[in-house]
C-alpha cells in the first residue's frame, strides 16, 4: 500500500473555487482501479490550508492516477489559486517528498 499525503496552501479567497474544483477529481479519482481512498481536509483553523489523504494499491496505480485526465484538468484549474504544494508519497521501506 502507498499512501499520500498532499498538503496545498491556497491564496485567500480562493477557497470555494478550488473546493468545487476539486469535486470533480474526488469523484473521478475515487473510481480508479487500485484507489482505496481520496479524501480532501480543510484546516478549520485555517481554510487556506488543503490536506488530500490517499491510499493507494500500489505505487503503479498511483503513477497512473497522475497521467489521468480528470488530474490535468485538476492542476489546471487549481493552478491559479496554489501558493505552495508538499506532497509525502509514503512506501513502505521510505518516504518521497514532492515539493
Amino acid at each position: 500500500m502507498i499512501i499520500v499525503i498532499a498538503t496545498l496552501k491556497i491564496a485567500p479567497g480562493s477557497e470555494q473555487e478550488v473546493l468545487k474544483a476539486a469535486q470533480n477529481v474526488i469523484t473521478a479519482t475515487r473510481q480508479e482501479p487500485g484507489c482505496d481512498r481520496y479524501d480532501l481536509h480543510a484546516d478549520v483553523t485555517d481554510p487556506t490550508t488543503l490536506v488530500f489523504v490517499e491510499e493507494w494499491a500500489s505505487r503503479t496505480d498511483l503513477d497512473l492516477h497522475f497521467e489521468r485526465p480528470h488530474m490535468a484538468e485538476w492542476r489546471a484549474a487549481s493552478k491559479p489559486h496554489l501558493l505552495s504544494r508538499r506532497v509525502k508519497v509514503i512506501h513502505p521501506d521510505h518516504i518521497q517528498i514532492i515539493e
